[in-house]
């Protein structure tokens, strides 16, 4: 009797785990040995280990839930509870969202921090509109351009495939005279094999995730801005859970963001290291491409840059 009690009476405590147990989804579009998504599994373990396994979060790697620019949508309508953004790539939604697109604004980690410290407040608002949180952003390293051919000026660019993965990235392919095709980071690889691909605009850190080195052996390191992903939330997910999970959640996310910024400008240099011993040319732009570039820069999205300033202007008095 007492151990047909005992086993009655552990299957009730199982039941309540269980049901106690929260499990969420997080999908990103970039692959498991990106630093990005390194740092998500830092988190995602903090989170567990934090709740002592109350919320359980699988994360879903390169695109393998939802492709990168459903990412944010699915997050909305609640078919997954947070994921994982590059903010530019909705810049045509709102202008704020692109601001660290808009090349060199701010082409050092220092002002990368600077203007995301500028905008977040402004950002924090627009996310909470529609129904969404920001749990913590990270930049990518500095862009530079790859490319087949050498090139010397922004018009040796004139007819060449340029992936285009956001508007500012598209806009630019038009002003040089190359030819935008859209390629997200999950398609890279494969677009590059054949052909559809021959340069694009990018950090270390995607050159040599997606084996650039493999079709493409020039990269010049124009330094020309620092994007960032951001972890997002859905709202109302995060206001089901009890006060100490939610306690955990925005503990991970903060050590996240600290960790990752760290780790993003840590990477950098031996990205390029990694990318040299792999058989690619790090090469520094000549004077006229570093001066085409910076005039193709305000062209390319005067609008939305006159937009994003005021609206991180008015960030910038807020704080």
């Amino acid at each position: 009797m007492r151990l047909k009690l005992a086993l009655i009476t552990a299957s009730f405590a199982f039941a309540a785990s269980a049901q106690a147990q929260t499990k969420w989804d997080l999908p990103t579009g970039y692959p498991a040995n990106n630093f990005h998504t390194e740092n998500i599994m830092q988190f995602v373990a903090d989170v567990d280990k934090a709740t002592a396994g109350k919320l359980k979060i699988t994360v879903h790697a390169n695109a393998s839930l939802f492709k990168a620019p459903e990412i944010k949508g699915a997050v909305r309508g609640g078919q997954a509870q947070m994921g994982e953004i590059l903010l530019s790539l909705y810049s045509n939604e709102w202008p704020l969202f692109g601001v660290d697109g808009l090349p060199f604004l701010a082409d050092s980690y220092d002002a990368a921090m600077k203007l995301y410290k500028a905008q977040k407040p402004a950002m924090e608002k627009k996310l909470g509109e529609q129904g969404l949180m920001l749990l913590y952003t990270v930049a990518w390293p500095p862009q530079g351009i790859y490319v087949k051919k050498p090139i010397n000026s922004a018009a040796d660019l004139k007819g060449v495939k340029w992936r285009a993965y956001n508007p500012t990235t598209a806009r630019i392919a038009e002003l040089v005279g190359a030819q935008p095709v859209t390629v997200q980071a999950a398609e890279l690889s494969q677009a590059m094999a054949t052909g559809v691909v021959e340069s694009y605009m990018s950090s270390g850190s995607t050159g040599y995730d997606t084996k650039t080195y493999e079709h493409i052996k020039n990269f010049y390191d124009t330094q020309a801005w620092l994007p960032k992903n951001a972890v997002i939330v859905n709202k109302a997910a995060f206001d089901a859970l009890d006060k100490p999970t939610q306690a955990a959640v925005l503990k991970a996310g903060a050590d996240a963001e600290t960790r990752g910024w760290a780790l993003s400008k840590q990477k950098n240099g031996e990205y390029l290291d990694l990318l040299k011993k792999n058989g690619m040319n790090i090469i520094a732009p000549s004077p006229q491409l570093k001066a085409d570039m910076k005039k193709v820069g305000p062209s390319s999205t005067h609008t939305r840059r006159c937009d994003a300033r005021r609206l991180a202007q008015g960030a910038r008095r807020s704080l």
